[in-house]
């Protein structure tokens, strides 16, 4: 570890000066929401039947009767075994399992894929989700082109409107765990960043039986390990996927 050691008021110092620069840093992301806010809409389709628990619903179930909703769309390989499903949208949708603050704010979060009903339904069981889950695997026009983001949107009386939709590392903001990583001395240890020691992009999303970070042919994505039953594998299974 390279950093200088000093004394508190050294310290205190520095961490004054940096604080000044994450002001503005806060300052600018509340402009781009701004920005973001005032994007115009794309109109879309709101009876487009979408495939739930109870089968076939029109999309504008998934609002749960409220006006603005969210949408994580999560990849999905057809045939996998939960081990082999997306890395990325499991870390993402294993931080999407609280929706209390979104409700009682007026906004609906659910999570779309385009897998087939009965394989999604395993899997959220298996993982323990409770937030809602859809397949839009015959609805491609509601989500737009692309997996492993969100998207938002908003009604209008009868009318259902696309407003934003982000992936890539647009999608960090939602996922915790990133922020925290990032405010410790060694971040997130990828190679990508400017931390002693890294390690190729996401290397810790799946790990052995121990916990040991592993993308070998016995891990899975980290939080199945909490899962009962889980057990190491040996395949991914992806054979095909479907996005």
């Amino acid at each position: 570890m390279t950093n200088p050691i000093v004394d508190m008021a050294t310290w205190q110092a520095a961490r004054d000066a940096l604080l000044v620069r994450e002001k503005a840093h806060t300052r600018a992301g509340d402009a781009l929401a701004a920005e973001r806010r005032r994007l115009p809409m794309v109109e879309i389709d709101g009876t487009t039947p979408v495939v739930g628990p109870d089968g076939p619903v029109p999309f504008t179930d998934v609002f749960a009767g409220r006006d603005e909703l969210i949408l994580y769309k999560h990849m999905w390989y057809d045939g996998a075994p939960h081990q082999g499903q997306c890395e990325g949208c499991t870390f993402a949708a294993w931080h999407l399992r609280d929706q209390t603050y979104l409700n009682v704010r007026g906004v609906s979060l659910a999570i779309v894929t385009t897998g087939q009903w009965d394989e999604v339904a395993a899997f959220t069981s298996f993982m323990g989700y409770e937030q809602p889950w859809y397949s839009v695997r015959d609805a491609p026009a509601l989500i737009g082109d692309g997996m492993g983001g969100f998207a938002c949107y908003r009604r209008d009386g009868d009318r259902t409107f696309l407003t934003y939709s982000t992936t890539g590392r647009g999608t960090e903001p939602p996922s915790g765990t990133f922020a925290l990583l990032d405010l410790t001395p060694y971040g997130r240890k990828e190679s990508w960043q400017d931390v002693p020691d890294g390690h190729e992009p996401c290397w810790y999303w799946r790990t052995t039986a121990d916990g040991t970070p592993s993308w070998g042919p016995e891990s899975r994505p980290a939080p199945q390990w909490t899962r009962p039953g889980a057990t190491p594998a040996h395949t991914l299974g992806r054979t095909g996927h479907h996005h």
